[in-house]
Order: structure tokens, then sequence, then C-alpha cells
């Protein structure tokens, strides 16, 4: 029996190695803490604490989750996923969902991964701010499956994939105006509201 089947990382285990990659150069910097004190008066000014500095460039959270969850930037998004796939400790070879979301104000992309090998899971999220010109790296180049997701997600959001091989809109006609499952897109011919 293989010995990496045998040892599946668990959620903190996964953020710890995961959130090595990215340090936060922030993180170094020594921060003031400024200390209780006596005023003349005898009274203790309250302590200001600063709040804690990421370690890591990537936000991990569970959300109510048995996946960890990582929230990467876009210009972070390739090199996670790279990574991701290659490093012998987290393997996820398995990219078995790639969804669009519309988060109202941000535009992005949820990606669910596995192990097949080592048995974990997790999900990347990444946002962009930019609803005009929305545009994130393909990740085609690590898992060919993404090749159809990233058209469908175009197709209904809008969102373009930089080195895509074949980016083109995949059930609406090339004519169609607008992204249907954008939360502002707006068709009264084909909507109806009740």
């Amino acid at each position: 029996m293989d010995l990496m089947k045998d040892y599946k990382m668990n959620n903190s285990e996964l953020q710890n190695l995961i959130g090595s990659w990215f340090p936060n150069p922030e993180a170094d910097k020594i921060s003031k803490i400024v200390t209780t004190s006596e005023t003349e008066e005898g009274s203790e000014e309250d302590a200001k604490v600063q709040e804690p500095i990421n370690p890591s460039l990537l936000e991990f959270t569970e959300e109510a989750s048995e996946f960890l969850n990582i929230t990467v930037q876009p210009e972070q998004l390739h090199s996670l996923m790279s990574q991701l796939k290659s490093n012998e400790k987290t393997c996820f070879d398995y990219l078995y969902c790639l969804t669009g979301m519309d988060w109202g104000v941000e535009l992005g992309v949820i990606y669910h991964l596995e192990s097949i090998d080592l048995l974990h899971n997790i999900v990347v999220k990444v946002k962009t701010a930019n609803r005009e010109n929305p545009t994130l790296d393909s990740v085609y180049d690590i898992w060919r499956t993404a090749e159809f997701h990233e058209m469908e997600v175009f197709d209904f959001f809008g969102i373009k994939f930089n080195n895509h091989p074949n980016l083109k809109r995949l059930f609406l006609t090339p004519d169609w105006d607008g992204y249907p499952l954008r939360k502002d897109y707006v068709d009264e011919a084909n909507m109806i509201i009740k």
C-alpha cells in the first residue's frame, strides 16, 4: 500500500503549509503595542492592542465547511494553483468544480480541488472588483478540464481568462448582449418577474 495514502493532512496542516508559500512581508515588521499606563489621577487608560498581522498573503477560513477555504489575490492565483498541484505534500490533481460568482461588488471564481492520492480537499476563491473588464488567469494549463468551465464562466459572467486557448461563448449565441448570471443583468424580453 502507498504510504502517502495513509496520511491525510488536516485543514490546519494544509493551512500552515500553503500559507508558508506566500509569506506576508508586513508580518515581519515589529509592531509597537501601547501598554496600559497610570494617569496622574490614578485611573488607567485603555490599552491599545494592534490587530495581529496575517503571516500569509492568503486568507484562510472554514466557513462552516469541512474543507479549508483559501482566498487568493488575482495576481497570485496561477502561482498558487500551480503549487497546489505540483507540490508533493498537496498534490491536488483533480479540479472537480469551477464556478463563477457574483458577490454584488466583486466577480470571481470558486475552485474545488481534490487530491486523489492524498485524500484531501480544498476550496480556492479569487475575486476582482473590476466589473467592467473582469480578468483572471486561466488554470487550463494546470488542469485541462478548466478549459470548458472557464468558457462557461466567461459566457454567463463575462470574466475573461488570460492565456485561455479558445475563450468564446459556450452556450449563448455570439451576439448575446450581457451576462445572464450577473446580479445586475436585465433582459426584459426574456425575464419573467412575478
